[in-house]
């Protein structure tokens, strides 16, 4: 018979505690090299000719340079900072849009927040992907981080409502509301420990959720343009050169998986929750 080991229950908070610490360090580092990505690039952003067409990795070129001579570490550290840029701003309008309408909906009066929670629960049902090229396809290109946001919101705002109503239920919050507690001053408490306890889980979640959309909307070709270009951009434009330049595609690739992953380790796991 195999011995099969269990973690302690007691365990899993400090466990979980030291999975966030591990991805906000990462999320930390990768920001310290977006700020100096200017110092540590050797050349501006999609400047071409810096070297020969598809040299490989190299004391000279670390990452190796693309069909055009651009230096790839510069170019994926400038397409970095743009996925972060873009990342961060759709990731505001969740946290607006998504938790914080969530929170006030679950104490709306006349069951309006029901309603709101049932058509979002219709929109949560459609991938976030094509919303967000839905939303793209209706305004433009130029907002796509808008797109990506308000394509992710559906889902932070049901699971704050949930959480939200599951609060306003609670025993200790019956109790504070029969010794005449006004509710305007309950939800007033209840928005200060919702964000104390879980904002940070929160941004982490949506960061992750927004960077995958917009890195996959450009690589498809709805996303961000040239000069201005993103990891999901600087993959695509590498496909010609999968098999003779990996280089190419696999350093972007690796910074942009590096962020999600970071992003995923710094929300870590509710209780119950799944991956």
């Amino acid at each position: 018979m195999s011995a099969v080991s269990i973690v302690p229950v007691k365990s899993l908070p400090k466990l979980r505690a030291a999975i966030r610490g591990f991805g906000f360090a990462g999320l930390a580092l990768i920001a310290v090299a977006v700020g100096l990505s200017d110092v540590i690039a050797r050349a501006p952003a999609d400047a071409t000719g810096v070297g020969p067409a598809l040299a490989p990795p190299s004391p000279q070129f670390l990452l190796g340079t693309d069909v055009l001579g651009r230096d790839v570490l510069s170019e994926t550290l400038h397409a970095l900072a743009v996925t972060l840029i873009h990342a961060g701003f759709a990731t505001a309008i969740t946290l607006a849009i998504g938790s914080l309408f969530g929170f006030a909906a679950a104490r709306m009066p006349w069951k309006m927040g029901e309603g709101f929670r049932f058509i979002v629960g219709i929109l949560g049902a459609v991938p976030a992907l094509l919303l967000a090229i839905l939303f793209a396809g209706i305004a433009s290109r130029d907002y796509t981080a808008i797109a990506a946001g308000l394509a992710a919101s559906p889902l932070a705002f049901a699971r704050t409502y949930d959480r939200a109503k599951a609060l306003s239920a609670s025993r200790h919050a019956e109790f504070a509301r029969a010794t005449g507690i006004q509710g305007t001053t309950l939800m007033r408490r209840d928005l200060a420990y919702e964000f104390r306890d879980t904002f940070l889980a929160i941004f982490a979640r949506a960061l992750a959720a927004v960077t995958i959309t917009l890195s996959t909307m450009s690589f498809l070709g709805f996303g961000a343009v040239p000069p201005h270009r993103d990891l999901g951009l600087v993959i695509a434009a590498a496909r010609a050169t999968y098999l003779q330049a990996w280089w190419v595609a696999a350093f972007p690739a690796l910074a942009l998986l590096l962020l999600i992953l970071f992003a995923r380790l710094a929300a870590a796991l509710e209780e119950g929750e799944r991956p």
